[in-house]
């Protein structure tokens, strides 16, 4: 009995080894040899600060992974099932949630324009239009002959330009995680004007495009790149026009959406810290293209924990805020500041944290 138990286990072993050998990958991964990832000293200092957030919308929100605030204080939040959420609060503090719009995609990066309009990447439909009466436009679905297939996040300047970014060309909002293990370059950051509708590329060959920023005076931009733990800068005016260079490097975590306080202070979120497994993985490329067949559950995990971190327009490291349990805020993908206050959407949580940052 034990003889064929062995025999059973045996083959079973050997038909799982060649279903890896012989089955295709979704993934061309590259090598990608990481730093060492930063101690948390300085201005990244451990705290529990996070801990002091107020709490929106908890359990009410599906993944509501960025957030604007209207002109009247009300705050927005686009959820997985494609909806737009409006959060209203009263002088006590009581909550009424609805549903503003529904884009019939995932919309990702949230901003007002000067007109009062919500623009939205979306990252099934392309960068998106809605006005108060919450009717949907679309702007702008591809670039240079390339249709965007993951439209992530976006700045608007005073101009009315739209400044966001196209993730990946290759993989979908579904399949982010490929992107990770593929370690190939598939990102863009682009520009859409709306006086002339047209959309130009900035920058392509970007490791997972992420959040976008301008600067206070506009003479530049910053923009995530998620997969390679930084975030790059791109001139728009002065000497140094369309030039870019990295603007900080090695982060601790996984930065994905940045936001400016247009007085001369970027908040960065931070999805979660560096997982030492994956970075342990990423020079192996045989070794991703094998993960890359087996069922997510068997990943490396991203360790429960809440990040945000503020720079200055040197690239310095100001401050940062934890909350290393990731009981109250946790997968932070945006930290929008506004009027004192600093709104944490999240990619798959229930909530939008709510954390002052003036006493």
């Amino acid at each position: 009995m034990r003889r064929k138990i062995w025999i059973s286990l045996a083959l079973g072993v050997l038909a799982g080894l060649g279903w890896l050998l012989l089955t295709s990958a979704p993934i061309d991964p590259a090598p990608f040899r990481p730093p060492e990832a930063p101690a948390l000293v300085g201005g990244l200092m451990v705290n529990e600060e996070l801990e002091r957030s107020s709490l929106l919308g908890e359990g009410k929100l599906a993944g509501p992974e960025d957030v604007a605030v209207d002109g009247e204080g009300r705050i927005y939040a686009g959820t997985a099932d494609g909806r737009i959420m409006r959060i209203s609060l009263d002088l006590i503090g009581n909550e009424t949630i609805e549903t503003f719009a529904n884009t019939n995609g995932r919309p990702f990066g949230l901003h007002f324009d000067a007109a009062g309009r919500l623009v939205i990447a979306d990252g099934e439909r392309g960068l998106l239009r809605v006005d108060d009466m919450a009717k949907v436009e679309v702007l702008t679905t591809s670039a240079e002959g390339v249709r965007f297939r993951f439209t992530n996040d976006l700045d608007i300047a005073s101009d009315g330009v739209i400044y966001f970014t196209d993730a990946s060309d290759r993989f979908g909002p579904g399949e982010y995680l490929y992107d990770l293990l593929e370690a190939r370059p598939h990102g863009r950051l682009l520009a859409y004007d709306p006086a002339t509708r047209q959309t130009t590329v900035l920058l392509d060959e970007l490791y997972f495009a992420n959040g976008v920023a301008l600067s206070r005076g506009e003479d530049f931009l910053l923009v995530v790149e998620t997969y390679r733990y930084r975030i790059r800068r791109f001139w728009l005016s002065g000497p140094r026009a369309g030039e870019d260079e990295i603007f900080i490097d090695n982060l601790p975590g996984f930065p994905d959406g940045v936001a400016a306080d247009r007085q001369g202070t970027f908040w960065v979120a931070l999805f979660t810290v560096r997982n030492p497994l994956m970075d342990r993985l990423h020079p192996h490329p045989r070794l991703k293209r094998a993960l890359s067949k087996l069922p997510e559950a068997v990943w490396p995990k991203a360790q429960p924990y809440g990040l945000a971190i503020a720079l200055n327009e040197q690239g310095r490291i100001i401050r940062s805020l934890h909350d290393t349990d990731g009981k109250r805020v946790r997968e932070v993908t945006s930290a929008q500041p506004h009027e004192g206050q600093l709104y944490l959407g999240t990619l798959e949580g229930d909530r939008i944290g709510r954390f002052p940052l003036r006493e």
